[in-house]
């Protein structure tokens, strides 16, 4: 908002004058807050500090040691820098006293060779001290009109950040109170270099006030919360800009934008959090493709989930069946957004109680990822058995109290290793839904066996070539009759071919099962007693299974 010395040495009345720096070269940059016209050697107790002193030095002294204290005393009070007039007083050069003091206190002294109109300086100054001012009211007004217009948007984090970034062209980082990075805007900075160590260094970052400039890191920082509920910090990168502290509009620029996103959380706090859209953002990234971005482990660590050196496991939550009887499917109506929003936050209370550093987000409509990050000296089998244990317990307590399935993945020992284990997770958690929970609580590849194999196979078209073949003739009658075949032989292949024991589950007669059984055989032309039919059908019914729907019949 200020004038520096230098700018005020550059206005055309100064430089009429003649000036010429003798002391203080190198805090010409220094802010100038006002100007003052002092002859007096004892000034200084008058001034507050930031003044640009201007003097004929007519009622200075000439010893030594008083041009000294006058130096001392203005340096102590913090003036801006002194402006002398070489006519009056001294009229070619100023006492060596006087330069010395100022250069050893880094002091601007500026000698003026002609003489000058102070008053019109004390004008020019002026007048550029006001023209900042009104352009920085005019600056904050336009910051303000853009966060309301957000905030009343209901813009997500990701939008107020972009926004701060483009009005300061400073990178900004949304952490939480924990040091985890929930959003940035680079400002086109390298997002790596960012992010590196990003935890560590913000430690280090402590604040006085709600709004603070550190000027070790050059870090403007701010709290974001409401309501006495402080949540995160929202961090504006100043460092490597202009030196001292960041203009006013900067803090405008920060203030304003943690209140939108105070708002924001305020009004979706029904939604999914901040935390849950960072790691979802992540997650799906990794999920997108099998090559990431170079600074995927850079922003996987800022969140506090290091990559780097880690062995990795993915994990996938879904709410479990309600099973009304043999070959019962999946309730969609169980898979809803709210309820995957709150069992991502029991996933990610299960991992900080199992100690575990995990990404975990919902990423699809039927389950909740997590990429765990283990060291290598940890026991994974035992690592997951306290997940497990911890997600069935934070599951049951949720509002909805959905129970669930876990499965884990593949071990994998780099980051692009763990799209594939998360992957082979989700098929896991779909062929175990049906089936009994382990002892430990949760599946893994070895837990499923036939199922899951075909759940790793099901984007292979041959898959639903050979259900249809099997079964095709058996849905065409289902449907042209109405009948329910289909469910007959379910039942048959679930008792490992005990007809009595189908019979039972089915709740038929063994009479009219038999029956239904002989149809099935002239339909599909089989004898279903035969192991290896029997098996082919079994696989063709879990194909069914697994491709969510049942191959197009034959004519």
């Amino acid at each position: 908002m200020y004038p520096t010395v230098a700018q005020v040495l550059a206005l055309p009345i100064v430089r009429q004058g003649k000036p010429t720096v003798v002391a203080g070269h190198d805090a010409l940059d220094r802010r100038v807050r006002w100007v003052h016209v002092a002859e007096i050697a004892d000034i200084a107790n008058l001034l507050r500090g930031g003044e640009l002193v201007l003097t004929t030095g007519i009622a200075l002294p000439d010893d030594d040691a008083a041009l000294t204290r006058y130096i001392d005393g203005l340096a102590e009070i913090g003036v801006a820098g002194v402006v002398v007039e070489l006519l009056r007083h001294w009229s070619d050069k100023l006492p060596t006293a006087l330069v010395d003091a100022a250069e050893r206190h880094g002091l601007p002294l500026v000698t003026l060779a002609k003489e000058t109109r102070y008053v019109a300086v004390t004008e020019a100054v002026v007048g550029l001290i006001v023209e900042a001012q009104v352009a920085e009211l005019r600056a904050a007004e336009q910051v303000h009109e853009t966060f309301t217009a957000l905030t009343v948007a209901g813009a997500e984090p990701g939008e107020v950040l972009r926004e701060v970034a483009r009005i300061s062209g400073l990178p900004v980082v949304l952490e939480t109170l924990a040091h985890e990075v929930l959003a940035y805007d680079t400002a086109g900075a390298d997002p790596t270099e960012l992010l590196d160590g990003w935890a560590v260094r913000s430690r280090a970052v402590s604040l006085t006030e709600r709004t603070s400039y550190d000027e070790e890191t050059g870090w403007l920082v701010t709290v974001v919360g409401a309501r006495g509920n402080d949540w995160g910090r929202l961090v504006l990168v100043c460092a490597g800009t202009n030196p001292g502290p960041p203009p006013h509009r900067h803090v405008v620029v920060a203030e304003r934008a943690a209140s939108a996103l105070a708002v924001h959380r305020l009004v979706t706090r029904d939604r999914e959090s901040l935390e849950r859209h960072a790691h979802r953002n992540l997650l799906t990234e990794l999920l997108a493709s099998p090559t990431q971005r170079s600074d995927l482990t850079a922003r996987t660590a800022a969140l506090g989930v290091p990559l780097a050196g880690r062995r990795l496991i993915g994990v996938a939550v879904r709410p479990a069946t309600t099973v009304t009887g043999t070959g019962a499917k999946p309730a969609p109506s169980m898979a809803t957004q709210a309820v995957l929003r709150d069992l991502a936050e029991a996933t990610a209370l299960a991992a900080r109680r199992a100690r575990v550093a995990a990404l975990v987000g919902v990423v699809d409509d039927t389950s909740v990822r997590a990429l765990l990050s283990l060291t290598p000296q940890a026991d994974e089998e035992a690592v997951l058995g306290r997940l497990a244990e911890a997600l069935h317990k934070a599951a049951a307590a949720t509002a909805r109290a959905v129970p669930v399935v876990v499965a884990a993945g593949s071990t994998v020992a780099e980051p692009g290793g763990g799209r594939r284990s998360l992957i082979e997770a989700a098929d896991i958690a779909k062929a175990a839904v049906r089936g009994p929970a382990p002892a430990g609580g949760y599946h893994r590849l070895r837990d499923v066996r036939l199922r899951g194999l075909l759940y790793l196979l099901a984007d292979d078209d041959r898959l639903s070539a050979f259900a249809e073949r099997e079964l095709g003739p058996l849905l065409a009658r289902d449907r042209k009759h109405g009948s329910r075949l289909l469910d007959t032989l379910r039942h048959y292949c679930a008792h490992g071919g005990n007809k009595s024991a189908a019979a039972a589950a089915a709740h038929m007669s063994r009479t009219a099962y038999y029956q239904q059984l002989s149809r099935i055989e002239q339909v599909l032309g089989v004898s279903i007693e035969d192991p290896e039919s029997m098996l082919s059908l079994y696989v063709a019914l879990l194909a069914l299974e697994v491709n969510e729907g049942e191959p197009t019949p034959r004519d």
